[in-house]
């Protein structure tokens, strides 16, 4: 539900983590790209890194450092394979886990690919006042997660509650 509060826009950078996909065919990308943008806020990067924890890291922390921007959502390497490292990745960067984004996305998912979403590893958290979103890598995964979780939740007119109003507080000692 939303109010009469204003938009704001938020700078998001997103990464999309894969040993195989380039700017040509990365689908899930572009769609996270296509919704951030439609919905009002700013692209400030996109970048593919490989499916390599420390290449991951380096890239986010990078990110996490730069006051300009107010978000990540990354997608891949959220699965269970061996190359699969988002997770073990991001996790040592957050200072809090929105351990309700990955219940909620799974439960979600669920309408989708029934129990094959056991398999998502999807997570959420804050890092150095950066919201960030860890996503599967199928375009399915990334428009369920952004048209019914992540949207709202950085529309600051939603209600009752959204994570754009605690931005100003996330860096609070």
């Amino acid at each position: 539900m939303t109010t009469e509060r204003s938009f704001i826009p938020l700078n998001i950078a997103v990464l999309t983590v894969s040993d195989t996909r380039t700017e040509v065919n990365d689908i899930s990308g572009k769609t996270l790209v296509e919704r951030i943008q439609d919905a009002g806020h700013r692209i400030l990067e996109k970048t593919i890194v490989p499916d390599d924890k420390y290449r991951i890291r380096a890239t986010v922390s990078n990110w996490i450092a730069d006051p300009a921007l107010h978000a990540i959502i990354s997608t891949g390497g959220t699965g269970v394979t061996g190359r699969d490292g988002t997770p073990e990745a991001i996790l040592p960067l957050l200072d809090k886990v929105l351990e309700g984004f990955g219940e909620v996305f799974r439960m979600l998912s669920y309408q989708d690919i029934k129990t094959s979403t056991i398999q998502s590893r999807a997570l959420a958290g804050v890092a150095n006042g950066h919201y960030i979103f860890c996503l599967p890598g199928s375009s399915g995964a990334c428009r369920t997660a952004w048209d019914l979780l992540i949207k709202e939740q950085l529309d600051h007119r939603t209600t009752p509650c959204n994570l754009v109003q605690l931005m100003p507080r996330l860096l609070e000692k």
